[in-house]
């Protein structure tokens, strides 16, 4: 395993991040874990040998990998050191493990392996954490059965485990709600490349997070499959698609991103991303246009994002398309003159934690006042103090509240391991900010 992988602060139970005085420089950041994800299922069901270049390497992508292995008509070879993953086709047909398939609390992984399953023969179980246990699917488990898919939760709740009764998925038309997760239509769109028939996916009311499924899209036409669609509101996958295989490339995280961006916007520094710039489908790349409206300036070119910090002030701002990025912006925002009201935010609730309550808490924990709504959140900036911050097994919480430890003294961060889950690296990268490369202690 990569030595990246096995730095121990990932097993400590708290560490103190130390302040830093303002900086430039240039980071970089792992591949995106949405498009790492995209690409890997996709190549499973392509039947061609695939090589994904740039990938990151982590807990999500990990349990995605594996899982697809359960099925035995894929293998995947995993090399962390150079961010990639190997995918070849067996030549087995897809049959459902004898075991559970065991996701941890990886969100994206289950809800294409829901639909995935469909195409394996025999009924698989697909489970994970006890936070997973609690996240609805009963969008997508009633828009599988018009494509030939019976796939039902266990306890009859809407959420897993989920078992699905397999080798029958086979087209046709069906309506989903987007209401809830855009990843149950990228997960139908995903599969449907592997269907007998024509699948169309109609989406019966507002889909949320829609960069994502555009995003989706992205990866499938890089491989060489086309959805025709109608805006937001009804796409067709045609049957028969080549999927072609060969290399991949996977560009940097925009989420992961974030952090380094708002260390920039806190502490009044300048710092570049390269890798990413205005081409991206990533829908966190719209962090750097919240952060100008807040003062800080952007220079963003075809291969990098620059930003330089200013005089911050608070903004009112709807952030449904951006939603893992809110907890960075909050963080942000709580260092800002005024307030900042982030709206149409529901999503967060089902998230790995309650990712609204969860950063009102600690933020109020820091001396902060926020205002927690059903749907947003309101934050008046002033002086965090430190403090002990929980981070409810949740990596982005954990990631931006290290943001806040750079600028105030004595913020301490429990169970700093949880960021392996998207970002394994997070804390060495973090060390490079630092002239003597120690971030924490």
């Amino acid at each position: 395993m990569s030595t990246a992988l096995l730095d121990p602060r990932l097993q400590a139970e708290e560490l103190t991040v130390r302040t830093l005085s303002a900086f430039a420089g240039e980071v970089k950041v792992l591949g995106s874990k949405s498009y790492s994800n995209r690409y890997l299922a996709i190549a499973s069901l392509s039947g061609e040998e695939t090589v994904i270049d740039g990938a990151l390497v982590s807990d999500d992508t990990v349990y995605l990998a594996r899982a697809i292995e359960q099925f035995g008509h894929a293998r995947v070879t995993i090399d962390a050191d150079k961010a990639r993953f190997h995918v070849t086709p067996t030549g087995q047909p897809m049959r459902a493990p004898e075991d559970e398939i065991y996701v941890g609390a990886a969100g994206t992984p289950i809800r294409f392996l829901i639909s995935m399953a469909g195409h394996a023969q025999g009924i698989s179980t697909i489970t994970g954490t006890k936070r997973m246990q609690e996240r609805p699917m009963g969008s997508l488990l009633d828009a599988l059965p018009a494509l030939g898919v019976e796939a039902i939760s266990v306890r009859g709740n809407g959420c897993p485990p989920i078992q699905v009764k397999g080798r029958s998925f086979r087209g046709g038309a069906t309506r989903i709600s987007g209401a809830v997760s855009s990843q149950f239509t990228s997960s139908l769109l995903i599969n449907a490349i592997r269907a007998e028939q024509d699948v169309e996916v109609t989406v019966i009311d507002d889909l949320i997070s829609k960069p994502y499924v555009n995003m989706t899209i992205a990866a499938l036409a890089e491989m060489g499959v086309t959805v025709e669609r109608d805006g937001f509101t009804r796409f067709t996958v045609a049957a028969g698609q080549a999927v072609r295989g060969g290399q991949v490339v996977v560009e940097p995280d925009a989420s992961g991103m974030s952090y380094f961006l708002a260390a920039a916007a806190v502490l009044g520094g300048q710092v570049t991303i390269p890798g990413i710039g205005s081409g991206s489908h990533q829908g966190d790349v719209g962090l750097v246009d919240a952060l100008v409206q807040m003062g800080c300036a952007a220079e963003v070119t075809e291969k990098s994002i620059t930003i330089t910090g200013g005089d911050l002030h608070g903004i009112d701002i709807d952030m449904e398309s951006m939603p893992d990025v809110v907890p960075t912006l909050a963080v942000v925002a709580a260092f800002a003159e005024g307030t900042t009201h982030i709206s149409n935010i529901a999503s967060l609730r089902i998230k790995e934690c309650d990712r609204i309550a969860a950063v009102a808490a600690e933020l109020k924990k820091m001396g902060i006042t926020v205002v927690e709504h059903p749907d947003a959140l309101t934050i008046t900036g002033g002086t965090p103090t430190g403090t002990v911050i929980d981070t409810y097994d949740d990596h982005r919480i954990a990631m931006c509240f290290a943001i806040a430890g750079l600028r105030t003294e004595g913020v301490v961060i429990r169970d700093p391991g949880c960021v392996a889950k998207s970002f394994p690296t997070f804390w060495q990268t973090l060390d490079t900010l630092f002239a003597d490369g120690k971030s924490t202690r």
